[in-house]
């Protein structure tokens, strides 16, 4: 058979309104150009399996490189962007510890390095490197660990935040624990450190929590040489004159009331809880002009504080975006409910001019989303523009204006649990176009509140409406629930969710897969099972549900052919013929205990008569990893099946759309001695390139398929309910079936 083709001013809260329509907000936005993993850019010689990190990154002068700071390795990396779409390793130079920030002056680096013995012994130095030939030229006692280090506009000071970081086992990270932290400056003339010129500014006795214990987290200077400095765990912002070594200012980072947040551990994520007084904790801050500066609040020790502030330098709060940022995680898929305590936990923040507009990104390290909003001046609320997907746990952030690009940061390392390593990713702004990302949202439901999904594992089409979408989100939450797609909005719009229920109460242990839409209305969806689930096992389902959710008929395999069933098992569902000839059939994603090596089932079962049978499938043999199925859809006479590997990034090496026919195929009866018929199976689709052309990296779990009532496909990712991944979702239309 012929393969088949597809057709190609006060406290002002955000206000929701505002975050509804990205794509609409941005001008001219950014958009992802290229991704770099930091595990290609390691040594000759070192085990590549080993954990990597990106986590604050800078670029030199002329904008052609790139400079991360990789902490598990003990060494900066540096990457090659003279071609920002195609990014180039350019190597590493070792350090004696663990480097924390770099800056460049001129033709040098300047880089904080950790040499701590322990929390208790904090230890660091500066180490100046000359760029030209990658030699650590000089390292300066800073007598302390340092975090965050920054130049001044003109170049002639440098300013470092010692934190001296607590340990968090100690007395429940309970302040003080000293020795206490500072901030160390530096003057800089001719490309060297003066070193008559260190002074080390007191920050003891200004906060009012663990005064003694001042822990310096973040700092920035302004074209004024003076500096601000964040104390996170003590809630308190310094302002200092650089000349002089001068306090200007201090005061309180102050507490938000959050209203309308999921605060509850139960696999749902509800946004009707609250938390007052809730302390701010400020991690990144970032000038936006001489008098006002924006901190990411990260909330990392009593806070969870979730949001961004403006403040000027006097201490006036200007402006607080509340939870709002993360209701735009929510909408997008992107909330990290397994981390609700905390949210979204806002840490980085940049901001910079591009063209007329002065822009500020902040960062969610949980929720792997950077926000953009542009500056309006004064006391007036930022202008939310887009958001970008990032790498797993963006912490660095970095704008190059002259470049028209902007960069992050991504630390987490997941590849030994088959995730991805850390990233470097570039965006690029573009004018005129549409921010390519995100690819499917939600609206607001009843409640005016973003409906809230993830975790999007099978896709079934409307019988009737063009463009009309049903959607199941798997065991990465509580409730089982089908969401309805409106597919033909750009983005892709979730319009409503109805939860599948038991006896008037939502149904709880179901791993939900796939879905199907019944000749005679509601789904067949299907429930993935495992056996060898230690804690309680739960078995492979086949569901008859309403349209209203309820669970009309549950159906198990008989109990011989369950008896086979291995970890992974009901992954797909489609309906072929109505009323005496309907027949639902089921992928099991991998080979079970009765298969040949190489063999996946595909199920069959009859309502009218409650038979059972099963044919074949020739799963492809991956160079690694395993292979399996994903999803089933019909197509003329047969199905068109998912079959990936379950490999991430440069890793992955098999996504595809196949076709296999149905047409005299006779299932064998399940549980009988007679071999099931094997399938033949021609290739419809490579889906790799469509997967590489978001730029970002090659997402492991392409898991839904649909035809949609007007022919037109579409292929959707699963993005594992934000547990271990970036939480981006792709969701991506192929065009019309031939």
């Amino acid at each position: 058979m012929r393969p088949m083709l597809l057709a190609s001013a006060s406290a002002a809260v955000l206000a929701l309104v505002a975050l509804g329509s990205p794509a609409l907000a941005a001008d001219a936005p950014f958009n992802r150009i290229a991704t770099f993993n930091v595990v290609d850019n390691l040594p000759a010689g070192v085990d590549p399996a080993k954990s990597t990190a990106a986590e604050i990154i800078t670029f030199t002068e002329d904008g052609n490189t790139l400079i991360y700071s990789d902490s598990p390795g003990q060494r900066i990396g540096f990457i090659d962007i003279t071609d920002p779409a195609m990014p180039k390793s350019a190597g590493v130079i070792a350090l004696d510890g663990e480097p924390t920030t770099t800056v460049v002056i001129g033709a040098k680096a300047y880089v904080g390095v950790n040499t701590s013995e322990s929390k208790a012994k904090p230890s660091g130095h500066l180490a100046v490197i000359d760029l030209a030939t990658r030699k650590v030229e000089e390292k300066i006692d800073i007598g302390g660990q340092p975090d965050s280090i920054t130049k001044s506009p003109d170049g002639s000071y440098l300013a470092i935040a010692i934190e001296n970081e607590r340990d968090e086992d100690l007395n429940d990270g309970a302040l003080p624990q000293l020795p206490a932290g500072n901030l160390t400056t530096f003057e800089v003339k001719n490309g060297r450190v003066v070193d008559a010129s260190k002074k080390v500014i007191d920050l003891t006795g200004l906060a009012a929590v663990g005064s003694e214990d001042p822990e310096a987290e973040y700092v920035d200077i302004n074209s004024r040489n003076e500096v601000v400095v964040t104390l996170q765990e003590n809630n308190h912002i310094v302002v200092v004159d650089l000349p002089t070594g001068k306090i200007l200012a201090h005061f309180p980072a102050g507490t938000v009331d959050l209203d309308k947040i999921d605060t509850k551990k139960d696999g749902i994520i509800d946004l009707s809880g609250s938390m007052k007084a809730v302390p701010r904790e400020p991690d990144t801050v970032q000038w936006i002009d001489d008098d006002r500066f924006v901190i990411a609040n990260e909330g990392d020790w009593k806070g969870g504080s979730r949001g961004f502030s403006i403040f000027d330098k006097t201490g006036k709060l200007l402006f607080e975006s509340g939870a709002a940022p993360e209701h735009m995680a929510v909408r997008l898929g992107h909330y990290p409910d397994k981390r609700n305590k905390k949210g979204i936990e806002m840490e980085g923040a940049e901001v910079a001019t591009f063209g007329d507009d002065r822009l500020i990104f902040v960062a969610s390290e949980r929720g792997s989303l950077v926000f953009v909003y542009r500056d309006k001046g004064g006391a007036q609320a930022p202008e939310f523009l887009q958001v970008l997907p990032a790498g797993v746990g963006p912490e660095g952030l970095v704008a190059l204006p002259k470049r028209d690009l902007f960069v992050t940061a991504s630390e987490t390392d997941g590849r030994e649990d088959g995730g991805i390593g850390s990233v470097v990713t570039l965006y690029q702004r573009q004018p005129g176009a549409m921010p390519a990302y995100p690819t499917i949202e939600s609206v607001d439901g009843p409640d005016g509140l973003p409906i809230w999904w993830s975790a999007l594992s099978g896709f079934a089409a409307d019988a009737k409406e063009a463009g009309k979408l049903y959607a199941v989100t798997d065991s990465a939450y509580a409730q089982a629930r089908i969401l309805t797609v409106d597919a033909a909005a750009m983005p892709a719009k979730i319009t409503a969710a109805t939860v599948l229920t038991r006896d008037g109460a939502p149904a709880k242990g179901l791993d939900l897969e796939g879905i199907a839409v019944r000749p005679e209305g509601g789904f067949w969806v299907v429930s993935e099972g495992n056996p060898e689930k230690k804690e309680k096992a739960t078995q492979n389902l086949l569901l008859r549900v309403g349209a209203d959710g309820v669970i009309a008929e549950e159906i198990a395999l008989p109990e011989a052919v369950a008896a086979q069933a291995g970890r992974f098992g009901f992954e797909g569902v489609a309906v072929i013929g109505s009323g005496a000839d309907e027949t639902v059939w089921i992928a099991v994603q991998r080979e079970w205990k009765d298969d040949a090596k190489g063999f996946a089932k595909l199920i069959a079962y009859t309502p009218a008569t409650k038979g059972w049978g099963a044919v074949r499938y020739p799963l492809d043999t991956p160079a690694k990893g395993w292979v399996g199925l994903s999803e089933l859809t019909p197509y003329k006479d047969g199905l068109i099946v998912i079959e990936r590997d379950n490999l991430i990034g440069a890793d992955a090496a098999l996504k595809k759309l196949v076709y296999v026919s149905l047409k005299d195929v006779k299932p064998a009866p399940l549980g009988s001695e007679a071999a099931p018929p094997a399938l033949e199976k021609s290739e419809v689709k490579d889906l790799l390139p469509l997967l590489k052309a978001p730029n970002g990296y090659v997402l492991d779990k392409v898991e839904s398929f649909a035809i949609d009532a007007a022919g037109n496909a579409f292929i959707v990712t699963d993005n594992d309910g934000v547990d271990g991944s970036s939480g981006e979702t792709q969701f991506i239309p192929l065009g019309k079936m031939n």
